[in-house]
Parts: C-alpha cells; sequence; structure tokens
C-alpha cells in the first residue's frame, strides 16, 4: 500500500450546479459564454465557482467540442523582465480555465510574426496574446479562426508607449511638493530613445509653466545611478533646488548619492522622487517616493481581452490605475530659506 497522500477530487459541474442552485446545463452555458444569463444566475454560479475553486476539465471539453483549452503568449527575447505581466495575464487565464504555453521569439517583428503564424496555424491552441509588437500583415495571412490579441504597450525594442508612457503623476508630485513650499525644481531625464523619458520631461516643463515654478534645468539623459550622481557633481551652489523630479529609481538613487557626497539632507534640504517603484525603493534611507506601475494589471487587462474574443466570457478587468504615486520618506516640506553646500 502507498504512503502517497491521495489526490483531493475535483470538484465537479453537477457540484457547482447544485451549490448555485442552477441546473448542469446552465453552468454549462456559463464555462461557453456569460451572454444571456442572468445578473443574479452569474452571481450565484461565480460565487459556486470560487467557493468549491472549480476547473474546468479541459481533455474532456476538448474531446466533446474539439476546442484544446489552450492559449499562448508571444514574447520577446530581449532585456525585458515579463514576470509581472505574465503574472497578471496566466491567473486570468487559469480564473476562466485555461492552460498557458509562453513562446519566447529571437528576433524583431518580423521574427516574430512568422512564429505567431506557425502558433496559429497549427490549431493547438485556441488564442495568442502578442506582448510584443508583430507585422499588422499577419490579418492577411493567418488561416483559420483562432483569436490574437495584440499589447499595445511597447515598441519594438520594447520600450513602454501607450499607458506605460503616460506621465501625468508628475504633475500630480509637483503641485504636491509646491503645496509644501517648493519653487525651485530640476528634473533628471531618463534615455529620451525612450516614449516614456520625453513624456516625463515634457509634464515636468509643462508642470513648471502650470504652477508657476522655477526650473533649475532638464539635465541627464539615461536611466544609471551615474546619471544621477553625475547631475549632482555638477550643479553649482546657486542651482541647486529643493525638488529634484528623477527619471526613475536608479536615477534617484544617484541624485541621493550625490546629495550626501555634497552634506546635504534628503528631504531635509532636497526632496527627491523616482518611478517604477523598485522594490529597494521603500528599504533604502530614505525610502523614496516613487510612482507604482501595476504591470499585472497590463497583463490581466490584455488576457481578458484575448479570453473574450475566444469564448465569450466576461472576466472581470482590473480597475486599479495602472500608475500611482506612493509618498515615502524622500519628500517633505521646503526648509524655509534653504542653503545648499557647495
Amino acid at each position: 500500500m502507498s504512503d502517497r497522500p491521495a489526490r483531493p477530487r475535483r470538484p465537479t459541474m453537477k457540484e457547482v450546479a447544485r451549490l448555485a442552485g442552477v441546473s448542469h446545463q446552465t453552468v454549462s452555458r456559463y464555462l461557453r459564454s456569460r451572454e444571456g444569463l442572468k445578473p443574479d444566475t452569474l452571481a450565484r454560479i461565480d460565487a459556486a465557482v470560487r467557493e468549491l475553486d472549480y476547473r474546468p476539465n479541459l481533455v474532456a471539453r476538448s474531446m466533446r467540442t474539439r476546442r484544446t483549452g489552450r492559449l499562448a503568449i508571444l514574447m520577446p527575447t530581449v532585456a525585458f523582465n515579463p514576470a509581472r505581466m505574465l503574472n497578471g495575464a496566466t491567473k486570468a487565464a487559469d480564473e476562466a480555465g485555461f492552460t498557458v504555453e509562453v513562446v519566447s521569439v529571437l528576433g524583431g517583428a518580423e521574427a516574430r510574426t512568422e512564429r505567431m503564424l506557425e502558433i496559429v496555424d497549427s490549431g493547438q491552441v485556441e488564442g495568442v496574446l502578442a506582448l510584443a509588437p508583430i507585422l499588422p500583415s499577419i490579418e492577411d495571412r493567418r488561416s483559420g479562426e483562432t483569436a490574437i490579441v495584440l499589447s499595445s504597450d511597447f515598441d519594438d525594442e520594447m520600450r513602454g508607449i501607450g499607458e506605460l508612457a503616460d506621465a501625468t503623476p508628475v504633475a500630480e508630485i509637483m503641485e504636491h511638493l509646491a503645496a509644501l513650499g517648493h519653487r525651485r525644481f530640476l528634473h533628471v531625464a531618463g534615455n529620451r530613445q525612450f516614449a516614456s523619458a520625453r513624456a516625463r520631461e515634457a509634464a515636468y516643463l509643462a508642470a513648471i509653466d502650470q504652477f508657476g515654478l522655477e526650473s533649475a534645468g532638464v539635465l541627464g539623459g539615461d536611466w544609471s545611478g551615474a546619471a544621477g550622481l553625475a547631475t549632482m557633481r555638477s550643479l553649482s551652489a546657486e542651482q541647486m533646488p529643493t525638488a529634484i523630479i528623477a527619471a526613475n529609481d536608479v536615477v534617484a538613487s544617484g541624485v541621493i548619492r550625490g546629495a550626501v557626497e555634497r552634506g546635504l539632507d534628503v528631504p531635509g534640504d532636497i526632496s527627491v522622487t523616482g518611478w517604477d517603484d523598485n522594490e529597494i525603493s521603500q528599504y533604502i534611507p530614505p525610502a523614496l517616493t516613487s510612482v507604482a506601475v501595476d504591470l499585472e494589471s497590463l497583463g490581466r487587462n490584455a488576457m481578458v481581452r484575448l479570453i473574450r474574443s475566444v469564448s465569450g466570457r466576461e472576466l472581470e478587468p482590473s480597475q486599479r490605475p495602472i500608475q500611482r504615486v506612493i509618498w515615502r520618506e524622500s519628500t517633505a516640506e521646503a526648509r524655509p530659506a534653504a542653503t545648499a553646500a557647495a
């Protein structure tokens, strides 16, 4: 006799139906599409599915319907960490009872397009989510009815565009700091080849005008801590601002290091903000005010669109803002008549 513990029995569709107070045919219809079902019926089946942790039997469904229950996510092989977007996307797929295959493709948009055509035409998946750009010509070349959803969050070099390039939080940060008495600002920019860097610089300059502030300039030009450090070393005492808006958290860390070198206190003498809300931001002294970017929600919402296209099922999209300011210790009221060390 084996000592291995018995595997828990999977809940059945009939058990979901019994708990929800509906027929198993209604549950089967629910799994195919939520359309046409009453809101109260949907709510009761949703609750039963969650309580029982029900997952459809994909093998059985495939045999009955010729559907595979599988989706694919197409990724690039570049210096890009997709973990958070993949996490949001795969959780949504699992919620709808699908399994996911992640396909990483070496090369640019043309190579990705060819690989996607192979996947689409294979009949092995019901839909493909592309988190990297492909050629528009794919629509004219593909066969079959496999659903495709394309992400519009990155360009061909996997640089953030669209929602990821939205720089609205810059105005929120500067308005709040102005309310704390800051009048003289400086922006340490990111790499201007990135739409996000250009947008943050433009938002900084617009906020200077909007709130009647003084700009000590826009310096930097890459995403490195070295750029932040070099900027602080280059400033004369007369140029020194009371608030610095850094293009990302790494640049901000260099700014803080440069402030310490000059004998300045953060945030006593200078308030510093970053962007991306890297995990280390909350642990460095002082903890860094930053902008959190919800990549999980981006991944989830993209997968929600694919599942809708594949099955008609409407999963709840994430309603959280993609970007939000996280206020921490690196920002404070401006010190009256602040003086800067040379």
